[in-house]
């Protein structure tokens, strides 16, 4: 059960939203050439195709946006400050791999940046888990999505070091 009025959740799922948003905007400012950047690339046969990435983002930033705000919903920033701020920090090499990837093409440090992540993908998945367990339920696709970028962006590397 909430402890916020109808009213001050939905200012809650707004202001998470913003907060996303935010972010996608700053990865899609670093990815605008992407499209072009990444028909270069030599990838591996399973690679996704590029018309994947943007669908598949929104999908998750939606996920990841009613995941926080089912724990903020329950506890409050007070109430849930370590799962939420391991959230909000993981957002920042959310952002920060797209400017190394597609923007400054630095391929280790784009698999240093996506390994950093995924671990903090992971901890947060946990912390969420031991709040809410629904709100860890609905960052499994994060998870899973970035486990393949991980393997993705590994391949991809190693398959174009004069590029990357």
């Amino acid at each position: 059960m909430s402890r916020f009025s109808t009213t001050e959740q939905l200012a809650g799922l707004a202001g998470w939203f913003v907060i996303m948003v935010f972010v996608a905007v700053l990865g899609a400012v670093a990815s605008i050439n992407a499209g072009s950047f990444y028909q270069t690339l030599t990838q591996p046969a399973w690679a996704p195709p590029g018309s994947w990435f943007g669908p598949v983002w929104t999908t998750l930033y939606t996920l990841m946006t009613l995941a926080a705000w089912l724990i903020w919903r329950d506890q409050g920033f007070r109430g849930a400050a370590l799962p939420l701020s391991i959230f909000l920090i993981q957002l920042v090499p959310n952002v920060l791999w797209s400017w190394l990837f597609f923007a400054w093409h630095l391929g280790a440090l784009s698999v240093a940046n996506i390994l950093v992540l995924w671990v903090l993908i992971v901890a947060t998945l946990i912390a969420f888990w031991r709040t809410k367990p629904l709100a860890a339920v609905l960052l499994v696709p994060y998870l899973l999505w970035v486990s393949l970028a991980v393997a993705l962006n590994i391949s991809v590397w190693q398959l174009n070091p004069q590029l990357l």
